[in-house]
């Protein structure tokens, strides 16, 4: 993907409401900026962020600091997000959570679309579809066929109800019909090591914490989730090239801010965080992470977020998930 800062548009509007008043447009961002991060410390997501505001603090000559908000699957970092200053100093970043977690609550604290605005999308990774190397199957095909022939009986790990390795396995099921049994762990390590020693026989999990396995032949990657191949296994198939239609399932990482943001602020905080994520050093500091960034205008986001949100609301739906 790439992104085209002329197709954002600024409204030539001169002035922008910020906490200390009113302010040139050209001034902002006049003060220091936070990032919200809804997850822990050293997390991918985390990392991310934390490689692009050097950056940004460079390009402003205004000091940008990450807070983390972890608790309650990204909620608590959401809502926290939602309820700060819609002036343009208070950016948000999350995962596919942001548009899965409103399906899997009754009373959900935010909504992706009403309560944000979006930035850019800064980058993705690519699950995979894993199985023991004892397991006698070497193709997305074989393991459909094994499947059908033992409905019911294999197993399928993930980190927990309504997680994405849950729903992206949900979602297998949905197109290509298969009866396999959900196996929630409390830890990768734990699903890993089940895995590993054939105790369940299907993962799918994101890209870069597999690969060492991968490579040392503990595990053995059948496809890719994502729409194209990852450059880090190149000979696995992607889910649709293996004859899963209209299977696409990725770890995404975008950035947003308050509903209300001034769209001046928007266009000042898209435009820098894109040319942030054409640094050489980011991209080296992203593909090491195992993630592509990609740099995406608001606009495409937006449109983005709604298809996720509709995607994953029917895989809750007919998973049998119950919103609590």
């Amino acid at each position: 993907m790439s992104c085209h800062i002329g197709n954002w548009r600024a409204a030539a509007v001169p002035f922008l409401l910020c906490a200390g008043g009113i302010v040139a447009a050209q001034d902002y961002p006049a003060r220091p900026l936070k990032i919200i991060v809804p997850f822990e410390v050293g997390g991918t997501l985390d990392t991310i962020a934390r490689v692009l505001t050097p950056k940004l603090t460079e390009a402003w000559g205004q000091q940008v600091i990450v807070e983390n908000r972890a608790g309650a699957g990204g909620n608590i970092g959401a809502q926290a997000a939602a309820r700060s200053r819609a002036d343009g100093y208070t950016l948000f970043v999350n995962t596919p959570a942001f548009a899965v977690n409103p399906s899997l609550q009754k009373n959900p604290p935010y909504h992706p679309v009403n309560d944000f605005a979006p930035v850019s999308l800064l980058a993705w990774t690519n699950g995979v579809l894993l199985v023991p190397p004892s397991l006698p199957v070497k193709s997305v095909k074989d393991l459909i066929a094994l499947a059908k022939a033992q409905p019911g009986q294999l197993t399928y790990a993930s980190t927990g109800n309504g997680t994405a390795g849950h729903l992206n396995m949900e979602l297998f099921k949905n197109l290509t019909g298969i009866d396999v049994v959900h196996v929630p762990y409390k830890s990768i390590s734990q699903a890993q090591t089940d895995l590993i020693s054939g105790r369940v026989i299907l993962w799918i999990t994101s890209l870069p914490g597999a690969v060492p396995h991968i490579q040392s032949g503990r595990m053995r990657a059948l496809a890719v989730s994502g729409s194209t191949r990852s450059p880090g296994i190149p000979t696995v198939p992607t889910m649709q090239e293996a004859g899963v239609r209209g299977y696409e399932a990725v770890s995404w990482y975008g950035m947003f801010v308050p509903a209300g943001t001034p769209r001046e602020a928007i266009a000042k905080l898209h435009a820098e965080t894109v040319r942030a994520l054409q640094k050489p050093d980011v991209q080296q500091r992203y593909t090491a992470l195992g993630v592509e960034t990609v740099g995406s205008t608001p606009d495409y986001l937006a449109k983005y977020l709604q298809a996720e949100m509709t995607k994953w609301a029917d895989v809750v739906k007919r998973s049998g998930l119950r919103p609590e």
